[in-house]
């Protein structure tokens, strides 16, 4: 073998090498992945998904690494898991029946009134709606860019994966980001939006709910859904489903299943897999970028028509509601329930808010649902 052919040989074998292929944009990406694992260690903000968010970004921009592609036609390893996770809509449903085995209606149930709420919270989603089309999207972008500011996971994979799915790593990355945020972002407004006498509203103990209603609640929101959204449906059919199983206590192996291992499982390959579509090619871009600015401003929006929605049901009602708890009408639960509790008790600490916020916070993932859904049954 001569030199020419031996550093030829050698050449070749470094073109096969990360190091031969490197680009500027693949060290931005690292720092957006190692970002998302400090804020998960270091932070603590939703580590359970922003690890593997981060992670999931860190490895799949390296070069030529046999994760998001085919090898001699088959899909390579975290292909197959977004192929059958999240192209297939399987790990949001999945992540909603868990998440229905872990939920208590009761505070729902027991005061319905906070369903308004919920329903005013997604106020930032028809608005950033319509600004997102003025600055350039497509109608079908525009609606899975807007569910972001209803904090839901799973509902905004589920609605981009149905109408924009090029945007699936920037909208679930955004509406992941924005859930962990919340203890950050929400005060503020929170405190901007009512005045000291309103956050210290007290509000009475909510009453003693039925295991009957509470077995009969997932029934029939189920049907009522199925009857005026049935686009939505694999997504709160689940979740109705996972709350069934728990409050009938007849499934104790089902339920722990549903929201212990099966939910841990799918947590990891969902996030895992979310990351792996932010590859630095497709996410470097304009509209990716832009859409972290517009889910900012959609949450903030949601966040404030909670707040209003509570201020206008006030001026017909005898009972005031505290203010604080409209903040929790987003589907970030329970971090926005939780949020407006630790809010509360800075003006009275005898005045726990956190059972109150938890029913708009319930009605705010119907609400996002129900929006997507509109989205669906609108574009699709």
């Amino acid at each position: 073998m001569t030199l020419n052919e031996i550093m030829d040989m050698l050449y070749s074998t470094l073109q096969t090498t990360g190091l031969y292929n490197l680009h500027w944009k693949i060290f931005i990406m690292w720092g957006v992945g190692c970002l998302f694992v400090y804020l998960a260690i270091v932070k603590k903000y939703e580590p359970l998904l922003l690890l593997p968010i981060g992670f999931g970004i860190f490895i799949v921009n390296f070069p030529l690494v046999p994760l998001m592609g085919y090898s001699h036609d088959h899909p390579q390893l975290l292909q197959v898991f977004y192929h059958y996770g999240l192209k297939w809509e399987v790990m949001p449903c999945i992540i909603f029946l868990g998440l229905g085995a872990m939920t208590d209606f009761g505070p729902l149930i027991a005061n319905p009134k906070t369903l308004f709420i919920g329903a005013g919270a997604q106020l930032g989603v028809f608005i950033t709606f319509t600004g997102t089309v003025l600055v350039g999207f497509t109608l079908k972008e525009a609606a899975s860019v807007s569910i972001i500011g209803g904090a839901d996971g799973p509902t905004t994979i589920y609605l981009t994966q149905h109408l924009a799915p090029q945007l699936l790593g920037p909208n679930a990355l955004a509406a992941y980001s924005y859930m962990a945020m919340v203890p950050l972002i929400q005060p503020p407004i929170m405190r901007l939006m009512t005045s000291k006498a309103e956050r210290s509203i007290r509000m009475r103990q909510l009453r003693q709910v039925s295991t009957r209603e509470k077995i009969l609640f997932p029934l029939i929101t189920s049907g009522i859904i199925a009857l005026l959204v049935p686009s939505v449906i694999p997504l709160m059919g689940m979740f109705m489903l996972g709350n069934l199983m728990k409050e009938s206590g007849v499934v104790e192996r089902l339920t722990e299943t549903a929201q212990g291992s099966l939910m841990n499982i799918v947590t990891i390959l969902l996030g895992i897999s979310v990351g792996a579509t932010m590859q630095a090619d497709k996410f470097l871009s304009w509209k990716p970028l832009f859409i972290f600015g517009l889910g900012l401003a959609d949450f903030v929006v949601c966040t404030i028509g909670g707040i209003l929605t509570v201020k206008i049901m006030n001026l017909f009602l005898k009972e005031k509601i505290n203010p604080l708890i409209g903040a929790a009408g987003v589907s970030a639960v329970p971090m926005a329930a939780r949020v407006a509790q630790t809010e509360g008790i800075k003006y009275d600490k005898t005045n726990h808010l956190l059972m109150h916020a938890v029913g708009p916070n319930l009605a705010g993932v119907i609400g996002s649902a129900s929006a997507a859904g509109m989205f669906i049954a609108m574009f699709d």
